[in-house]
């Protein structure tokens, strides 16, 4: 990792467990500030904030502000800045799902989805980029999804919702070009974490499979290589898009995902 990235601060969103958490490792094991946010445990928390700031010796910080307001969003940002002067990486990686047909897709699911993982982006990155822009550089880094490239059925919040993240990174990496500060996405296919091995229970009682096949044929159907994404494998790329070596990597939708969306 370049020596760059030690000393400056990175604020990651949904970052309590899974690919967040992978993100604030990697980025901590380097020297780097995390601020992590999210739900869960309160003691669960503190055990991996205290394991964060034991990586690389750096400072971490729990901010557990609910990216659905606005006002808390706020309240995070300034969290951020108090303790560190402000933000150079900022990862927004907070999102949730909800699976059901258009005409019965409940309304405050579909507003619930759409702050979420859309709308708390805007404003954590209009929050960022007048310090990015003050000091020259900066990292904007969006989880997007193979969602952001290509529909599945029943999931058209999720959807709507990633594609609009990838259109707003392009929009951020033309208005940031000349600043330093470059923005992308990372668009993981299925990745193994706890919340996707906690659904395969109840998928095999559902459909009568059994564990290999609601792995191999419901979970793994659209990923060529019959491969989950690791946490490490995403996280690796949000460390190198935060390098000196992707200075030049801007507004693209880097895909880790199988081979899905080469279909």
């Amino acid at each position: 990792m370049s020596q760059s990235l030690k000393g400056k601060t990175a604020l990651i969103t949904g970052s309590t467990s899974g690919i967040g958490l992978a993100y604030a490792k990697a980025l901590a094991g380097g020297g780097v500030n995390v601020v992590i946010n999210g739900f869960g445990d309160a003691d669960a928390i503190e055990k991996e904030r205290l394991g964060l700031e034991a990586l690389g010796g750096a400072k971490a910080l729990y901010s557990g502000h609910d990216l659905t307001k606005p006002d808390q969003i706020e309240a995070m940002m300034q969290e951020a800045a108090s303790a560190f002067g402000g933000v150079d990486i900022l990862i927004n990686n907070a999102g949730m799902q909800h699976v059901a047909p258009v005409e019965d897709f409940p309304v405050d699911k579909w507003n619930l989805i759409i702050a979420l993982n859309l709308t708390s982006a805007f404003h954590t990155s209009r929050l960022a980029i007048p310090y990015m822009k003050s000091k020259k550089w900066g990292r904007i880094i969006q989880t997007a999804s193979a969602h952001s490239l290509t529909a599945s059925p029943f999931k058209s919040a999720y959807v709507t919702a990633k594609h609009g993240l990838a259109g707003f990174t392009k929009t951020l990496a033309l208005e940031l070009a000349t600043f330093g500060v470059t923005a992308n996405c990372i668009s993981p296919g299925y990745v193994w974490t706890p919340l996707v091995e906690n659904q395969i229970p109840d998928t095999m009682k559902a459909r009568g499979m059994t564990r290999e096949q609601v792995m191999n044929d419901v979970l793994l159907a659209g990923q060529p290589t019959k491969q989950f994404v690791t946490v490490e494998q995403v996280a690796a790329m949000a460390l190198y898009l935060c390098g000196d070596a992707a200075a030049n990597i801007t507004g693209a939708n880097m895909s880790i995902d199988g081979g899905w969306t080469a279909q």
